[in-house]
């Protein structure tokens, strides 16, 4: 037995490895032997796989429509912070402490939430007094929101002023934090086995009925992944996925689907592949020496749960045992040409990496991003001042379209009832040409119509000046928005990239032609769901040829009256786009003309993944059975996707098909892709995630906000293809079943009637965001709401990332006349936000100064004995009387208060991924009726027309789960 060379891990390093599973033995490097392959764990090439997974090719073999698989966004949320937090404490990362817990909405990482007050009994709620302990603050422990942990920035998202305790919070219902040092000496029991080598989930339990919604709830991380000791080959914090690129509603995974069942819990992973980069993200690390490590089985990238065996020669992959090859160069240094470092490879130490893409990874090569706009240039559209704003904006942002390598092409066509081409010639002036035929639509000139961002700047500058002028005058009513599609995609199918359509007013001749089909009648009635559904096949064929061409489509609509969103949004949803709603749009109102201006600017100048595939691959015994989001589903399991916006979000259910033996198990998610700078690359996220037999564990790691953004997928997807009466029950019973599971498994009152309605801690906002998405204006009962405001919820629903998602969802309520001191003032996370207020009109003051917002609309509510000194300060008026209600730009005036209020509006407005703006709305106490309504339908709490409060919804669940 000749042990292998000491040096391929720095000393005191532990490797593990076990000849028939990726699991469970510690053993010294220093004595690890040479293994000899495994006869029976190797397989040969191209061998299928067992248990029903996809058989996989070298990437060479595979056949052109299926490109390699492809990778998901990365887990750096905050790099330089969690190093921050780390340091000191590798330990953490062999023995039984916590392994890499990412921070999610918003504490710092790796805090362990405790109930203060003890631990409740579990299971079994003993009597009605536990929960009366648990009012009371245990003296002496630090609150878990009122004083953070020293040195421990908060987590993205999060906000700063909820550390602190505020209005309306209840002092026991806070978790503790264990001091680090406590944290270090259970890991050193770990590594010792003292603790069995792996700690245990520790299920709190809630009583809903006494428990009220506590917002600063939601900015906590979810629950921690408890990795077994030795489960990765680095001890990177940054091993495992941030919960921003890869989230699972389920933290520790069920071995059977029988537990999973007996659950009620859902399992899916949130996925946002792309995600943006904020202040102190790092950026995702590239790997350029394009040596590629993939399992010859299963196809899954090198990462850092695989082991190496055979002195380093072999690895052994994560997901299907498999033994391979190490290539000769991953231990060289390219760069330098000299050996390099295995154990500082990117890839063995981040959860997100990039991989630069050899030749055998592209079908051609890698295609300059196209850009090509179709502007409505109809009566409607000019008159709104739609026209002048776009072609503005385009103008001012050419500089911020990516363009890097200077291959860039742009092409603008508009229409009315005809299409107008422009001929943008290089160096000289550019020329119009019209095309009344719009039933056999063609290019009227073979150059010169898609040119060279760079090598045309001057005269594309010119005609972005004078488009508004030469329509001015138009007069024509009608849009031939389908053959204008058309047009633009016979100029870039060749190449693929991105139309951005404009659009103002109902697409009426030519393809794709739609009538007024809207029907106050039938809101509110089971015929409401068709008038969501798209009315002419066109736009899903037509999408569907997009995405084979790698052409993508986003849709900016302004229509002042009904324009079919749910048809015209058919387009963005299956090609991986984005539409954007701006009702009644009027750019003579300085707020409209900004909002469109900044978002629009915003999407020109976002980088696009483009001619991008996406695979999720699991480890043995787990397979994607469901995909939600903007994509069309290309085979079983590859999702084709021409042009990836950043920040978009996608859920893809998973079932556990035969038993997991394994004492974790991974998700690996590959996004093979062109940069829109002109290079092919692969995105890969993986994600470990622990395996239980215990259901108690189950429940203890559930991730409510990844169990939200998946039942919003879930409720939008059922409100099509049933009822929106069905997607409200759909979502309503998926609760109870959860809340009756928890029950019936881990109280003691177990299957018959009890006075309380329990849940684990970690879900105990379940409900109040269960409450909110039933109250969200995509599925809402109720018959005042038109179709195209519900089609444009609904959109929003399915491709908001979580962090945009749950404020929409479950908005934020601030008091801002007696808001803290230091609110509004910079501090060390940026600008400091009041504590936010549970959403119940309870709260309001008739004296006050109310902000509530759901990250697409800000309101400031304002009580009708406002004192005038409060008025003058905010928005220098005289008094109450004089303030009109409505659209306002909040003027900055010479006092602290308002300086401080622009400056909270101002950090909402910029502290979410993505690139909404949201207006700001003054609403008077006694104002218009319609928007007091508006404002006050954000605080899901409260009772509203035919929907209930949280109390009658808590009380409706518990009469449910007692008679089910």
């Amino acid at each position: 037995m000749s042990s292998s060379p000491a040096q391929q891990l720095p000393p005191g390093w532990a490797a593990e490895w076990h000849e028939s599973r990726a699991s469970a033995i510690p053993i010294h490097w220093s004595v690890l032997s040479r293994l000899a392959a495994n006869s029976n764990s190797e397989a040969p090439n191209h061998a299928e796989t067992a248990s029903g997974h996809t058989q996989w090719e070298p990437p060479s073999q595979l056949p052109e429509s299926q490109p390699p698989s492809t990778a998901q966004p990365t887990a750096q949320s905050h790099h330089g912070k969690r190093r921050q937090y780390a340091a000191g404490q590798t330990q953490a990362y062999y023995g039984a402490a916590e392994v890499a817990a990412d921070p999610g909405y918003g504490v710092a990482p790796g805090l362990q939430p405790q109930p203060a007050g003890g631990q409740l009994f579990t299971p079994g709620l003993a009597s009605e007094n536990q929960f009366q302990a648990q009012q009371a603050q245990v003296p002496g422990q630090p609150s878990y929101y009122s004083q953070q942990p020293p040195d421990q920035p908060l987590a993205y998202g999060a906000d700063p002023a909820a550390t602190a305790g505020g209005y309306g919070s209840q002092p026991g219902q806070q978790p503790q934090y264990i001091q680090p040092g406590v944290d270090a000496l259970a890991g050193q029991f770990g590594q010792m086995g003292l603790a069995g080598g792996q700690k245990q989930f520790q299920l709190y339990t809630s009583n809903l009925l006494t428990s009220p919604p506590e917002p600063k709830e939601l900015h906590r991380p979810p629950p921690e992944i408890r990795l077994p000791p030795n489960s990765s080959i680095s001890p990177s914090p940054l091993a495992n996925a941030d919960p921003s690129y890869q989230r699972c509603t389920i933290n520790a995974i069920p071995t059977t689907s029988s537990l999973l069942n007996k659950a009620k819990i859902p399992l899916a992973l949130i996925l946002t592949p792309y995600r943006s980069l904020k202040d102190g993200d790092e950026p995702v690390p590239v790997v350029t020496d394009t040596v590629i490590a993939r399992c010859r089985r299963c196809r899954t990238y090198i990462n850092p749960y695989v082991q190496f065996i055979d002195g380093g020669n072999r690895w052994r992959c994560c997901m299907c045992n498999m033994s391979n090859e190490v290539p000769q160069l991953f231990d060289w240094d390219t760069a330098r040409n000299q050996p390099g470092d295995r154990w500082s490879r990117a890839e063995l130490n981040h959860s997100v990496v990039e991989f630069v893409a050899p030749t055998e990874y592209m079908v051609r090569p890698p295609q300059p991003a196209v850009y090509v706009f179709l502007i409505d240039v109809s009566h409607a559209a000019v008159q709104s001042g739609m026209v002048a704003t776009a072609t503005r904006t385009i103008l001012e942002n050419l500089d911020r379209i990516p363009d890097e390598d200077q291959r860039t092409k742009v092409a603008i066509i508009c229409y009315d009832t005809s299409l107008y081409f422009f001929s943008v010639p290089p160096g000289s002036d550019s020329s119009m040409l019209v095309v009344s035929d719009i039933d056999d639509v063609f290019l009227p000139k073979p150059t010169d119509l898609l040119v060279n961002l760079a090598e045309s700047r001057p005269t594309l500058e010119a005609l972005l000046g004078r488009i508004n002028d030469m329509f001015q005058e138009n007069n024509i009513i009608g849009s031939a928005m389908g053959p204008a599609l058309q047009a633009g995609f016979k100029l870039m199918s060749p190449i693929g990239g991105k139309i951005v359509v404009l659009s103002a007013s109902l697409p009426s001749v030519g393809a794709g032609a739609l009538k007024n089909r809207e029907d106050p009648k039938i809101l509110g009635t089971a015929k409401e769901s068709g008038l969501l559904q798209a009315a002419s096949p066109f736009y899903k064929t037509f999408a569907i040829d997009c995405s084979r061409a790698q052409v993508s489509v986003d849709m900016f609509l302004f229509s002042q009256s009904y324009q079919d969103v749910a048809s015209l949004a058919c387009l963005p949803h299956y090609t991986s786009g984005q539409t954007y709603y701006y009702p009644a749009f009027n750019a003579a109102r300085p707020e409209d003309a900004l909002k469109f201006a900044r978002e629009f600017g915003d999407v020109l100048a976002m980088p696009v993944m483009l001619e991008a595939v996406m695979r999720v691959r699991a480890s043995r015994g787990l397979r994607m059975s469901s995909f939600h989001g903007n994509f069309f589903v290309r085979s079983t399991d590859l999702l084709a996707m021409p042009a990836v916006p950043q920040d978009q979000s996608y859920a893809i259910e998973i079932q556990i098909e035969e038993a997991l033996t394994t004492p974790f198990v991974v998700f690996q998610t590959a996004v093979l892709h062109t940069t829109c700078y002109g290079e092919r690359r692969i995105r890969v996220v993986t994600l470990a995630l622990p395996t239980t037999t215990n259901l108690s564990e189950v429940f203890a790691s559930a991730d409510q906000i990844a169990i939200t953004t998946l039942l919003a997928n879930k409720a939008v997807e059922r409100s099509l293809t049933h009822k929106l009466e069905d997607a409200r029950d759909f979502v309503y019973q998926r609760l109870v079943d959860i809340l009756m599971a928890y029950k019936t498994s881990m109280t003691s009152g177990g299957a018959g009637a009890s006075a309380q309605l329990a849940i684990s801690d970690n879900m105990k906002m379940l409900p109040v965001l269960v409450l909110g998405l039933l109250k969200n204006v995509g599925i809402r009962q109720s018959a005042q709401i038109p179709p195209d405001i519900r089609a444009y919820a609904q959109a929003l629903l399915t491709s908001l990332p979580s962090q945009l998602l749950i404020p929409y969802i479950y908005p934020t309520f601030y008091s801002l006349h007696n808001m803290p001191a230091e609110a509004g003032t910079v501090g060390e996370h940026g600008i400091i936000l009041p504590p936010a207020l549970p959403l119940t009109s309870e709260r309001f003051e008739r004296h006050g100064l109310f902000l509530i917002e759901d990250g697409q609309t800000i309101f400031l509510w304002v009580g009708r004995d406002a004192v005038p000194q409060l008025i003058t300060d905010v928005f220098d008026l005289p008094g109450y009387d004089v303030l009109r209600g409505g659209k306002i730009t909040l003027p900055t005036l010479e006092n602290e208060f308002s300086q401080r209020i622009n400056a909270i509006v101002q950090k909402i407005r910029e502290m979410r991924r993505g690139v909404y703006y949201p207006h700001l709305y003054v609403v008077k106490e006694d104002g218009e009726p319609p928007l007091r309504l508006w404002a006050l339908s954000a605080l899901i709490q409260d009772r509203a027309d035919v929907l209930p409060s949280y109390q009658q919804f808590i009380s409706s669940l518990k009469e449910k789960v007692n008679t089910t």
